[in-house]
């Protein structure tokens, strides 16, 4: 019988170890990665909303996770937004962009949007948002998942400045964007090193 004791201390161990690989990994992970054009043509026929790129379906991580509270704590934790804007109208007119999680279950209004920067010109704009502090964070069941994101543009003046309402929309249409989210758990942080395809950093703002 003792002889057994340090095949299981060894067993013990391994698990250990695999767990915690685990959780290493598990840190983090890209929501979406999406590059698009998007017109005024684009904007005003989009369905069901004008202004909104609708991201589901293949273009979100089937990876992600089921539960966005355990067995990994992302709901706690932070996104890191990154926007790589390729194309702008000159001019400089201010720009943004509306980030709204829709889930598989919801109550009260059933989402929330976080926002990226305002930006005025091309480059690569970042920044990181507590996933508790985003406007109607908690209208969102975390327990159950995320189905699809909504990318609403629009300009600064508020929540209900959608681009293509603008009588000079030609200062907004057509762009070109590269937008990526990146999911981070309670108490990590964001390496940039172990998500894939990032181009270097030049032109971050």
């Amino acid at each position: 019988m003792p002889t057994n004791i340090p095949n299981r201390t060894a067993l013990l161990s391994l698990l250990l170890v695999l767990m915690s690989m685990t959780l290493c990994h598990a840190e983090q992970f890209v929501l979406f990665d999406v590059t698009f054009p998007f017109t005024k043509a684009d904007a005003d026929n989009a369905k069901p909303n004008p202004s909104h790129y609708y991201v589901k379906g293949p273009m979100l991580n089937a990876q992600r996770p089921k539960n966005w509270i355990a067995p990994v704590d992302y709901r706690n934790g932070t996104v890191h937004v990154r926007l790589e804007v390729i194309e702008k109208p000159a001019g400089g007119e201010p720009t943004t962009w509306s980030v709204c999680y829709i889930p598989n279950k919801g109550q009260h209004h059933s989402y929330g949007c976080i926002g990226t920067d305002v930006y005025k010109e091309q480059g690569v704009y970042e920044k990181d948002i507590a996933m508790t502090k985003f406007w109607q964070n908690d209208d969102i069941v975390w327990s159950e998942g995320i189905k699809e994101m909504h990318l609403v543009i629009k300009d600064n003046s508020g929540g209900s400045g959608h681009a293509h309402k603008r009588p000079d929309h030609e200062k907004f249409f057509p762009t070109k964007i590269r937008m990526t989210l990146i999911q981070v758990s309670n108490g990590a942080k964001y390496d940039p090193k172990l998500i894939p395809n990032l181009p270097p950093e030049a032109g971050k703002k």
